[in-house]
């Protein structure tokens, strides 16, 4: 099989492309990648050389780039994405265009061209927020409540992909996932910054009173589900995947401190940002029950590995608009 891969130079792209190759020897993986500041093909440096591997640099909203990157492909995995709620605060038009104008793109030439299978890669902030103390968990079944300008993206990219297949029959799934971690990830999320500012002793930012909750899953959990979602899931539906993994951001900073030996009156409270979800959570038993997906990480496991990755590498990361590389 062919498979595209768009954003694969990205965090969660690149720890599918390297799922992928080893788990699907034989299959030729494309990478369509723009090369934006979160995306970095250091990421994949270990691969680039594999004869099943291809780095294509385009951007998802030319039509002519797309057309030319699927020639022969047969499934395509759209990662591609701003996923920065920050960033979308400051600046919501590089969202629409990337996000939704991107996956209209893709999916016009997905249909044209006949691609057998379209999975995109969604996200759970698209159903808004849940209560702090509250049992109730996000699931297929949940409404869609986005209140930032990256969830309001990604929700117009899930309705064109359903569209698409229920207007025009094109054979798509879903998957909404919880936040992902673990190596390689751009230090703009909460984990790898809290990292990075920890092993630097700088201050570590927490929003607010740090109560917000997040469910974390490992990226590597995430591309399993991904796959047997390709495998095994069902044509026009959608599969949640999460961590099982409720922290609230005080408390991950907090364990990051501890496993550092770093001392807590390195946090520092600042103001909180606009629009800021209270708790998110998934619950993942379609995808358990239908594909008999099960994590592999615990949180606690998971979040060790990374640590230890960014610690191993402290010396030698440098950060900065082009992404994580080595200096």
């Amino acid at each position: 099989m062919k498979i595209l891969i768009t954003g694969g130079a990205g965090f969660i792209g690149a720890h599918f492309i390297h799922y992928w190759l080893k788990n699907h020897s034989q299959d030729e993986v494309i990478n369509f990648d723009v090369l934006t500041y979160a995306g970095h093909l250091e990421n994949l440096d270990s691969v680039k050389d594999n004869e099943h591997y291809t780095f294509i640099k385009g951007d998802i909203t030319n039509k002519q780039a797309v057309r030319q990157a699927l020639e022969g492909v047969q499934t395509i995995v759209h990662f591609a994405a701003e996923s920065h709620v920050d960033r979308s605060v400051s600046g919501p038009g590089a969202f629409v265009q990337t996000n939704v104008v991107g996956t209209l793109v893709l999916l016009e030439v997905a249909k044209e061209m006949g691609i057998q299978r379209f999975h995109h890669i969604s996200t759970d902030e698209v159903f808004g927020s849940l209560g702090i103390g509250s049992p109730e968990k996000f699931s297929e079944e949940t409404k869609y409540n986005p209140h930032s300008p990256y969830a309001a993206s990604k929700a117009g990219s899930d309705h064109l992909v359903r569209a698409f297949h229920d207007t025009y029959g094109l054979p798509v799934t879903i998957s909404n996932c919880s936040n992902n971690y673990g190596p390689m990830q751009y230090p703009e999320k909460l984990i790898p910054i809290m990292i990075m500012k920890a092993l630097h002793d700088e201050s570590l930012p927490i929003y607010g009173d740090g109560q917000n909750i997040r469910d974390w899953i490992h990226a590597e959990d995430h591309c399993h589900g991904i796959d047997l979602i390709l495998e095994k899931g069902k044509i026009g539906e959608t599969y949640c995947l999460g961590g099982n993994a409720e922290r609230s951001n005080l408390e991950v900073a907090k364990t990051i401190l501890q496993s550092l030996d770093k001392p807590e009156s390195l946090l520092t409270f600042v103001e909180d940002r606009p629009g800021h979800d209270r708790r998110y959570a998934i619950d993942s038993s379609k995808a358990e029950r239908e594909l008999g997906w099960q994590r592999q990480y615990t949180f606690e496991t998971g979040l060790a590995q990374t640590i230890s990755w960014y610690k191993e590498r402290a010396g030698a990361l440098q950060v900065d608009e082009q992404g994580i590389h080595t200096k």
